[in-house]
């Protein structure tokens, strides 16, 4: 390990946030122990830092899947800056459940965001990916609205016939649709709306923007995998089907459909040491054989991680390169 990569391993953010609904951000001093973000706590210490850490990133424990280092690049260079941040909770008819999320930022282009798989609304901020895009958000160029899963009770929902699984999926998109892209509207009147997602929440974010692209202007999808039957044990059925991108793109007939797909921006990226890549490869040589322009972006080596979606996130959230 050369000195570069000890200071990473090593190093501790130069500020941390805490803030309530609604409150402009707090920045804690370094010497402090415990900050606190939206009532939670959290340890310090570089070794404890949360991985993406769900079911679909298990593998990287494995010695024969052992993740390569990345370069380093802090996301905290220059001054710590003031976010607008606020948290929401609804009852959703959609789910029949109380749903939550967090709003970044005070205006630009509306940015939906899906966590990985079985998490939750605030992993991005805990991820620091709302540093990953701090000029984005500081200038108004752009808001981001963090949405919360209910992936333990659609795909990763063992105990449930795959069918249940697919259906629980449809009431989230519902959700989605039908309750937070509206409320994206009430809060920012911007046209330009973006869906983005690493891992699992890619699948998420591939899906919905390509179920309902005349809703969105650019996807972002980091590392996903975008053929759900890995998540249905071999079972498979029409409703299944509705919500496997790699199935259902070469199946799309729709002019305007088409049409809305062809006008917007669609960012694939993932490594090229990933085990997912041919699925990437595979759906973007699908969209293309439907005249669907993509960006396919291999990365070197495994970037199935937090440090390499927050280079991605800020090389992409402008648009391909």
């Amino acid at each position: 390990m050369d000195d570069r990569e000890e200071r990473a391993e090593n190093r501790t953010p130069p500020f941390f946030i805490a803030a309530s609904a609604s409150l402009p951000v707090r920045f804690f001093d370094r010497d402090q122990q415990t900050p606190i973000v939206a009532g939670r706590l959290f340890r310090r210490g570089g070794a404890a830092r949360r991985l993406c850490g769900r079911a679909d990133c298990v593998r990287a424990a494995s010695p024969e899947h052992r993740r390569p280092r990345p370069p380093f690049s802090s996301p905290f260079a220059g001054e710590p800056f003031i976010v607008h941040r606020e948290h929401h909770r609804w009852f959703s008819p959609s789910l029949g459940r109380d749903m939550e999320l967090l709003v970044f930022g005070h205006g630009g282009a509306r940015m939906l965001v899906f966590p990985t798989s079985m998490g939750r609304y605030y992993e991005w901020e805990d991820q620091r990916m709302m540093d990953a895009l701090g000029e984005h958000i500081r200038n108004g160029w752009l808001q981001v609205f963090c949405v919360d899963s209910v992936d333990a009770e659609s795909w990763y929902a063992r105990g449930k016939h795959p069918h249940d699984r697919a259906v629980r999926q449809g009431q989230y998109e519902d959700y989605i649709v039908r309750e937070v892209i509206p409320f994206t509207q009430s809060r920012n009147g911007n046209p330009f709306l973006i869906a983005t997602g690493a891992s699992f929440g890619a699948y998420h974010a591939v899906n919905i923007a390509l179920r309902h692209p005349w809703l969105f202007g650019r996807v972002i999808g980091l590392s996903g995998l975008y053929d759900i039957r890995e998540q249905t044990d071999g079972y498979y059925d029409d409703t299944v089907a509705a919500q496997n991108p790699s199935h259902y793109v070469s199946t799309i007939d729709d002019h305007g459909h088409l049409e809305a797909m062809r006008r917007m921006d669609i960012i694939l990226a993932t490594g090229e040491g990933d085990s997912f890549v041919d699925n990437n490869r595979y759906l973007s040589g699908a969209l293309w054989g439907k005249g669907v322009g993509n960006a396919l972006r291999l990365w070197d080596g495994w970037a199935h991680d937090w440090p390499w979606w927050r280079d991605m996130i800020r090389a992409y959230v402008g648009g391909s390169d």
